[in-house]
């Protein structure tokens, strides 16, 4: 487990200029609102012991050269709980970012509400939740770093309500904190890394890496840009399929380039999302992220070459509407057979994974640029693709359906299959005389720069 650090020393962990916001002073009855005794005595005692005069420290600062608004939790006082005085320094430093257009970094260490203000303490989780909703509605990214420990409400709002959410290796991340947990309970369930494995987290940072990732992802999310997403320069074939069946080999060639190797050659750097926040990850299906692409920042999903589970699905959704919100164009991959169809895929709601895909796409006002890379299946590749702005390579296809199964519904023998992938026109070329993708001569040599008559 990392080592536990106060508040002030995890801020020079990350920042070298942090400046202290003024923070309200609010008046408080003896031992608090419930008259709880020796509630006076026990902040005293944290106060001497911390130096703070209470459980969260905010100011802004400079985190690789991006200013942020950063809230440290000292979990040595009260063990970093949530108070009312908590929640006006929270208020006040939330209100500080949206007038200075700052981005939020909270840095949670806490226990939870504080117990010796009762519910007045808890209602401070829905100002909190409030407050957080008003940077996102201005566009303004939150990236969560959790420390040890990352339990209660203070998690399940801060932490787990934020963009991006890193956190220190072994730290105690769980909305039960250890001492409420049930008879029995796993420990290794209420750890970063199985937050992580879970969809609940995007990574686990050691602390010597910690501000280059932060102000990595800082860089990435403060870069707002409104023009589309480049189209990628096709890596593999130039000579285009002569045939269906052609297109459909060429597709599912296990030498073609895949998703990594596109990224890898687009961008000079970039950050991966992971997740969908429901309890799932897709890390073979599809990769989501942010990178930098000739000085901009562009979001991407990228289908991986096989069948997209519901996590992906969400996950793309998830980072699509983000980079809606932050005004970053988006570049997505289409490379798959179709959606995972097994019995586990629909019992974790594939088909509405697919549909809220659907609709991320469909309202995003950020514009989405999607290259076709390999295979193109059915409403599975669909849902990633972008209306009026997809593209196809020369070793891809795009189907309403796979020519073999098309050939089974229709009861053909399976040496019809080959002169079925032709009927179905799913060549890259096909795509385009239909309207369905666009293209030019960085994709087709000799086309010109056709653009579809009508959005799909």
């Amino acid at each position: 487990m990392t080592e536990r650090l106060s508040a002030r020393a995890f801020l020079a962990l990350v920042t070298d200029d942090f400046t202290e916001l003024p923070h309200p002073v609010r008046e408080s009855p003896p031992d608090g609102p419930l008259g709880w005794h020796g509630y006076d005595a026990s902040r005293a005692r944290a106060a001497e012991r911390t130096g703070e005069e209470e459980s969260v420290v905010c100011g802004t600062g400079h985190v690789q050269g991006t200013r942020a608004v950063l809230l440290a939790f000292e979990f040595g006082f009260l063990g970093g709980s949530l108070g009312r005085a908590t929640g006006d320094r929270l208020a006040a430093a939330y209100a500080y970012a949206r007038e200075h257009r700052l981005p939020v970094v909270p840095l949670v260490a806490t226990g939870g509400s504080r117990m010796q203000e009762g519910m007045l303490a808890l209602t401070q989780l829905q100002r909190v939740a409030r407050q957080s909703a008003l940077v996102r509605e201005a566009g303004l990214p939150q990236i969560a770093v959790l420390r040890d420990p990352s339990t209660g409400g203070g998690w399940a709002t801060l932490g787990a309500g934020a963009d991006v959410v890193l956190a220190l290796p072994g730290a105690q991340v769980g909305f039960a904190g250890s001492r409420v947990r049930p008879p029995g309970a796993d420990p290794a369930a209420y750890t970063a890394e199985a937050q992580v494995a879970a969809g609940s987290a995007d990574a686990v940072v050691p602390p010597g890496e910690l501000r280059a990732a932060l102000g990595g992802w800082l860089r990435l999310l403060t870069a707002s840009s409104h023009d589309p997403a480049p189209v990628p320069e096709p890596l593999g074939a130039t000579r285009l399929p002569d045939t269906g069946w052609d297109a459909v080999r060429r597709a599912r060639a296990p030498g073609r380039p895949r998703a990594r190797a596109y990224l890898d050659a687009y961008f000079t750097r970039r950050a991966a999302l992971s997740g969908d926040r429901c309890g799932g990850t897709d890390p073979e299906g599809v990769l989501c992220g942010f990178g930098e692409h000739a000085g901009r920042t562009i979001a991407y999903a990228a289908q991986t070459g096989t069948a997209t589970r519901p996590a992906g699905y969400r996950t793309a959704a998830r980072l699509i509407r983000l980079a809606d919100r932050l005004g970053v164009p988006v570049l997505t991959l289409v490379d798959t057979p179709g959606a995972a169809g097994d019995a586990e895929a629909e019992r974790q709601g594939v088909g509405a994974a697919i549909a809220d895909l659907f609709v991320a796409v469909a309202s995003a006002r950020t514009p989405v640029t999607t290259l076709v890379i390999g295979e193109g299946g059915s409403g599975g590749a669909l849902a990633l693709a972008a209306p009026g702005n997809t593209w196809a390579t020369p070793d891809s296809y795009f189907s309403v359906i796979a020519p073999e199964l098309a050939a089974a519904i229709l009861k053909r023998p399976p040496q019809e299959v080959e002169a079925t992938a032709g009927q179905l026109r799913l060549r890259p070329q096909d795509l385009a005389e239909l309207g369905v993708t666009r293209t030019n001569d960085q994709l087709f040599p000799g086309t010109g720069d056709r653009r579809s008559e009508e959005r799909m």
